[in-house]
């Protein structure tokens, strides 16, 4: 295999990294999103693709006119805070190297092939995760969408339109989804499974159900070196206890819970909060262990929060249920990928994907390629070359089978 995948990579690679992190600070709409959007455009237009842009600012680049039954591949640029530098553009970057691997068999799709970059799949600026691929599926509404603000105030739209983009045509897009035929993205792992099995490349089956829940506690801001305990309307004390009731839940469920942002009001070392905003992040491999860790951790929250004279709202933000990626499909490419034993590992992921969302829709599987590390959402999120290569060797396997490629003379 050539060095493609090693060059595009490079080319990618800096754009949006810390220099006193190494972690990755791509925010959608942003300066570093920008720029690796530009870089897309750029690298697939270099390698004769069409790109556009549809309603809702997902990318698409095509190999051939688009039409029905289309075959997608591709995954998202945008990173979480510090986030690492695979999850995300491995499966952008190994997507047009895998096109380019396809040149080089001297092969031409006989369906359309496209590669996709969704915005916002992390969710990191604007807090609802995989919001290009849910407006595309009518998973979430324009106006909500559109109205999401992050930090500092500033809406979806308003991000939107700053960019260039028009969010009038935020939506649905049946037209564009009644193309695919197929989606097949190529993801890092994010876990150790594949370490384990001694396999560089593992095909997913399912993802857990999650979601994102808000806590809003309201208390009183007073002075921390006079008023006494007993008068205190403390709002940091039932966050704790809400914070250590995930913790529980979680583990008494099987099931993984995580508070990992809050923002305190007035945020000062000598002052009672007035408020604690904080986020759960809570994921189980089925419905009913999710819904009993959300409930423990809001019956723990508004138990403290009575005790301590504080009120507490819960909001939820986001919710995806168990998906189960399309049987044949998964098969197919484990037969096609894995050999005639159709070896490959079999993965069951906590993480949410684009991938996910689109299940809902249309036939859709993932690859993934072994994390040496285990570790995601940071910056020791690793892959060696020789597995990241094994991986573009895959999807170009199944892009292949799935397009009915053939040698370039009989396109």
């Amino acid at each position: 295999m050539s060095d493609e995948f090693e060059e595009l990579w490079s080319e990618l690679a800096p754009v949006g990294r810390n220099r006193i992190t190494g972690g990755y600070r791509r925010f959608s709409w942003g300066p570093a999103d920008t720029e690796a959007r530009g870089w897309f455009v750029s690298a697939a237009r270099a390698r004769g693709l069409d790109v556009e842009t549809d309603g809702n600012g997902n990318l698409w680049a095509w190999w051939g006119a688009p039409g029905p039954e289309a075959v997608v591949t591709g995954s998202h640029l945008d990173s979480v805070p510090d986030g690492g530098a695979y999850d995300g553009p491995l499966g952008v970057v190994g997507a047009l190297a895998a096109i380019g691997e396809l040149r080089r068999r001297g092969l031409r799709p006989r369906r359309p092939l496209a590669v996709t970059v969704f915005a916002e799949e992390e969710g990191a600026r604007f807090g609802v995760p995989c919001l290009g691929s849910r407006l595309l599926t009518g998973a979430i509404t324009p106006e909500r969408a559109g109205g999401l603000a992050d930090a500092d105030g500033v809406t979806w739209a308003r991000a939107m339109e700053a960019a260039g983009l028009d969010p009038g045509r935020l939506g649905a897009d049946h037209e564009l989804l009644g193309r695919i035929g197929a989606f097949v993205e190529l993801h890092i792992e994010q876990g150790r499974a594949l370490v384990h099995s001694g396999a560089p490349v593992g095909v997913a089956s399912a993802v857990w159900p999650h979601g994102r829940w808000r806590l809003d506690f309201s208390g009183q801001a007073d002075h921390a070196g006079t008023t006494r305990l007993a008068d205190r309307s403390d709002p940091m004390l039932p966050f704790a206890e809400a914070v250590l009731e995930a913790r529980r839940a979680a583990e008494a469920n099987g099931a993984l819970a995580t508070v990992g942002k809050v923002r305190v009001s007035p945020n000062g070392t000598n002052a009672v909060p007035s408020r604690v905003r904080a986020w759960l992040d809570a994921r189980a491999a089925d419905e009913g262990a999710l819904r009993a860790v959300v409930e423990r951790v809001d019956a723990a929250a508004r138990g403290s929060a009575a005790e301590h004279g504080v009120t507490v709202n819960g909001f939820l933000e986001s919710k995806s249920p168990l998906v189960e990626f399309d049987h044949r499909l998964r098969d197919r490419i484990a037969a096609r990928v894995g050999g005639e034993t159709g070896g490959l590992p079999l993965l069951t992921t906590g993480a949410g994907h684009d991938a996910g969302v689109l299940a809902t829709a249309v036939p859709t599987a993932m690859l993934f390629v072994r994390n040496p590390t285990g570790t995601s959402h940071a910056p020791e999120e690793a892959a060696t070359g020789a597995d990241c290569r094994a991986g573009v060797a895959a999807l170009a396997d199944v892009l292949a089978d799935l397009t009915g490629a053939g040698p370039r003379s009989r396109a």
